[in-house]
């Protein structure tokens, strides 16, 4: 397995400043890309061509809490994560909601007015607003979870290597990887609002 850490000179912690990672990339992208060495061979061209792409790979993977934590698990435990399906402690009820909201969007957004009357698209309307109101609700929740994990990320930065528990790891992993999930389907139902 590639160490993307080492791969972009970072030190192995949850959590990165996001400009210094990509300060530091800007930098080794600068010095490897393949236009720079227009006298390679086409397999020096090639070579050069991978390690450019590599290092895009590792960017895109640490620049992201989510994929970063799953690396970090992956490198330190040497193995792979398993049921990340299972919802994180705490995220039931935020799951019910989940559920709840977007299928009463799903129900409002299936159902067309009948009639063009003024009245009736007033209170479409109004109903309309109360849907994408209870929509963002739910984002700004996502928002205040995602910011609060990512200051436990940034506690974690302190703990040795060794001594990083990677069970509370996990249960972060998992936690961003619904939260990644619901915001999605939460910005794709507000745009369907929007159209």
């Amino acid at each position: 397995m590639t160490d993307y850490f080492k791969l972009l000179a970072q030190p192995r912690l949850p959590w990165l400043d996001p400009d210094e990672l990509k300060n530091k990339f800007m930098e080794l992208t600068a010095q490897a890309h393949p236009d720079k060495f227009p006298h390679d061979t086409p397999e020096e061209h090639s070579l050069r061509t991978e390690k450019y792409a590599l290092l895009n790979t590792a960017y895109q993977n640490l620049s992201s809490n989510r994929s970063r934590i799953l690396h970090l698990i992956e490198l330190i435990s040497g193995k792979q994560v398993t049921d990340i399906q299972r919802i994180p402690p705490g995220y039931g009820e935020l799951f019910m909601e989940m559920a709840q909201t977007l299928a009463s969007a799903d129900a409002f957004l299936q159902t067309a007015p009948q009639e063009d009357s003024p009245i009736l698209k007033a209170k479409r309307f109004a109903e309309s607003l109360t849907q994408i109101d209870k929509l963002t609700t739910l984002q700004k929740k996502l928002f205040s979870l995602r910011s609060q994990i990512e200051e436990e990320l940034k506690a974690m930065n302190s703990i040795p290597e060794k001594e990083i528990p990677l069970e509370r790891l996990e249960e972060l992993y998992r936690s961003l990887s619904y939260i990644s999930r619901w915001d999605e389907q939460l910005r794709e139902k507000l745009l369907l609002f929007t159209v």
